[in-house]
């Protein structure tokens, strides 16, 4: 492979494939199935401490699989399929067959089942809250209940956006977006001359046209509640539609007017916690109930400690303003966090391979992995279930990269010391596999056939082979093949399928039902000779005004709540007894934030979100060789930058209690004072000191639950301070 050139139908193609070229054939590829020597000498604790230092041994691919395949029999054996953990984390090809993630639990549940993870890193204490709120699960709402871009168009008079629209997170989707369309409609809602409110503590979250409030980080509820207040005292609460279609409203009233814990919630009130002068807060209030307004939530509000609350604020705002049910008005969540929300598709199924049933019921929310490892047998709370967590001996990884997208990686890496034995499927020598014990080396999507399809695109693809094999790659479903026979399932695993017959059997059951709806789709040879057609699916008909229905009629079209309605405060929530929230949305001040004491220590609070040259860590090993790309950029506000008297590309050290990463100062006035950002993508590379040397930022992030109601992460509740690389290491970290 030699270029990649962008889609002839793509109106905004991002470069992001530039790099794939030299990615494929880059010197970090895994070559060979590779065993750690201290794991392999079998010593003791076969040398748990030196992962992540110990060198591999290359062997044979029948001997590998021999010991692997012996190793999963030996624990399955003496402490059962409940001891090994299927950590693979989505994001992998965008072939609908070659999903690592598919591949590695069909395997596992082949074989008697693991103990699996739940939710996402992104959207964790949502898919925990949404539920309680809307009665629908978070995904369901976000791809089949919000308005399109073409409806926001035609109706929305100002778009508030919490966290802002990001035509930069967009590029990217759940197996693959091919039509990029979020720049696009930003600009035409400009132009029309909509109200573009962005509020959060970066301008460039999105459009620079948008009028910018540069919120402190995590104080987002707090301005919704100040915004409530203003709405509820000057008489501009929809009464009517409360009545109607919520429940609790009478409760939380009590709480905002302060009747609850004596502090009334009010615009002044608000000013100190967000930065938001009052004037501002009531002026947007004004705004908001005078216009057909459309509330829109980025998801980087709910990776920080108490993330539930504002995607709960948000829609008791929207509720007060009365816009839920009516076109371009009303709540949205996730536009520009990734490519696909908000155009309008008439939903097909997908091409997704069966993985079977797992018989072990065990399960720990996704972002909870170092605390597991850490501390089995230990009682935890999640959504109002006390659990237990497992006692691992296996890690089997397959698709992902938890050196890259896990909180407090110092922490991780002593939990990283815990199994017995980690497994991993890697096409490059990332910290994850330096830090396993077997690596299986893997081909990438442009090693082997497959077929493009994501439910959020209209498009479908042939994806042929574009090169061999680098090395002795091989394809995740061959290896786990070859290791279900060796454990005596391999007919359970394969079915006697090859992987051509498995994608022409999953092909023609998505043809099958794509008639059912309607809609025609080629045979598979007929795709290969074309290699993609847009299916008719896409258009403004396939979008109808999300609870319209409801709204029009709330007792014939109920809610799945138990009150049949929005609730705004939830009796179950309630009955869970967790202080952090009394069954309606509440501000509680993080544990790290500007306004509390830990400010004193580390005065700058640390933002982290998407890179905008790939997906989380994707291609990283390529994009690390271009010159001045590493360490990765700290931006930074020009007065914060002044006192430390740091320049604009000078090299620094970023750190706090938890670790150091060494960064590239940016200096720009389009962030707010007292804040910094750095992009994720990274690889994990400590130096002799412990300080990371690419930029990492979760070498710094802080791994807590949001709360014991959704237990996401919390990336976005973290404090540090930056210094003058110059000037030596900073001190060592303190708690």
């Amino acid at each position: 492979m030699v270029a990649a050139a962008p889609f002839s139908d793509d109106p905004n193609p991002p470069d992001i494939s530039d790099i794939l070229p030299a990615a494929i054939h880059h010197r970090t590829r895994v070559l060979h199935p590779s065993i750690r020597k201290g794991w392999l000498d079998g010593r003791g604790d076969r040398a748990r401490k030196r992962r992540g230092q110990d060198p591999f041994v290359e062997l044979p691919w029948d001997e590998a699989l021999d010991i692997a395949a012996a190793e999963l029999e030996r624990v399955r054996r003496e402490h059962g399929n409940g001891a090994i953990f299927g950590g693979s984390y989505g994001w992998a090809s965008a072939g609908r067959f070659h999903h690592a993630l598919g591949q590695v639990h069909r395997f596992l549940n082949s074989i008697g089942g693991y103990v699996a993870s739940v939710a996402s890193y992104s959207t964790a204490a949502a898919q925990a809250i949404i539920p309680h709120v809307f009665g629908m699960p978070f995904l369901r709402l976000l791809w089949g209940h919000q308005n399109s871009w073409p409806m926001i168009e035609a109706h929305t008079e100002t778009l508030v956006m919490f966290g802002g629209i990001s035509p930069k997170n967009s590029q990217v989707s759940m197996g693959g977006v091919t039509e990029h369309q979020a720049l696009g409609w930003l600009e035409r809602y400009q132009a029309k001359g909509m109200h573009l409110i962005n509020i959060g503590p970066q301008r460039t979250d999105t459009i620079a046209s948008s009028k910018w409030l540069p919120t402190i980080p995590g104080t987002d509820t707090a301005l919704m509640l100040g915004l409530a207040h203003v709405l509820e005292t000057e008489g501009l609460v929809d009464r009517a539609f409360l009545e109607r279609c919520t429940t609790g409203y009478d409760r939380f009233r009590r709480y905002l007017f302060g009747e609850t814990d004596g502090e009334s919630k009010s615009p002044e009130w608000a000013t100190g916690i967000c930065g938001i002068e009052a004037g501002e807060i009531r002026a947007l209030a004004h705004r908001m109930a005078g216009t057909r307004t459309l509330i829109t939530v980025a998801w980087a509000l709910q990776r920080g400690q108490n993330g539930e609350q504002p995607y709960w604020m948000a829609a008791v705002l929207a509720a007060m303003l009365g816009q839920i049910g009516l076109p371009g008005g009303g709540i949205g969540y996730g536009y520009g966090a990734i490519g696909g929300v908000g155009v309008p598709l008439k939903r097909l199924g997908g091409l997704r391979l069966p993985q079977g049933d797992n018989p072990v019921a065990d399960a720990i929310p996704v972002a909870r992995i170092a605390d597991m490892l850490l501390n089995p047998g230990d009682q935890y709370e999640f959504n109002g279930q006390r659990r237990v967590y497992p006692d691992i001996r296996l890690v089997y990884w397959c698709g992902g990269n938890p050196f890259h997208h896990h909180q407090d990686l110092g922490r991780l890496s002593r939990a990283w010391e815990k199994p017995d034995t980690i497994i991993v499927h890697e096409p490059w020598w990332t910290a994850t596999a330096k830090r396993a014990d077997i690596v299986f080396p893997a081909t990438t999507p442009f090693e082997r056939e497959d077929i493009g399809r994501s439910p959020n695109d209209a498009y479908l693809f042939h994806m042929g082979r574009l090169v061999e094999p680098v090395g002795e790659a091989r394809d995740d479903y061959e290896i786990f093949t070859d290791l279900a026979r060796r454990l005596g399932t391999g007919e359970v695993f394969s079915e006697g399928r090859t992987a051509a017959d498995w994608q022409r059997h999953l092909y023609d059951r998505f043809r099958q039902e794509a008639a059912r709806l309607g809609v025609e789709t080629p045979g598979l040879d007929e795709l290969r000779r074309r290699n993609w057609v847009k299916l008719p699916i896409e258009g403004a008909e396939y979008a109808p005004v999300p609870f319209a229905a409801f709204r029009e009629d709330p007792l014939a079209h109920p809610l799945n709540t138990p009150s049949g309605r929005l609730e705004i405060y939830s009796e179950t929530i309630a009955g869970f007894g967790y202080d952090e929230c009394p069954g309606h949305p509440v501000w509680r001040a993080p544990d790290e934030w500007l306004g509390g004491p830990s400010a004193a220590a580390y005065p700058l609070h640390l933002v982290s979100p998407q890179p905008g040259d790939k997906l989380h860590s994707q291609m990283e090993s390529a994009l690390a060789d271009i010159e001045d790309a590493r360490p990765m950029p700290v931006i930074m506000n020009p007065e914060d930058a002044k006192a430390r008297a740091i320049r604009d590309g000078d090299p620094v050290v970023v750190f706090n209690g938890r670790g150091r990463c060494r960064a590239r100062a940016r200096v720009s006035d389009h962030i707010r004072e007292h804040v910094v950002a750095i992009s994720t993508g990274a690889w994990f590379d400590p130096d002799d000191h412990d300080t990371d040397r690419q930029g990492n930022p979760n070498v710094l992030t802080r791994d807590i639950g949001t709360s014991r109601i959704g237990q996401g992460c919390s990336a976005h509740t973290t404090l540090v301070d930056v210094a003058r690389q110059e000037r030596g290491h900073p001190p060592e970290p303190s708690t």
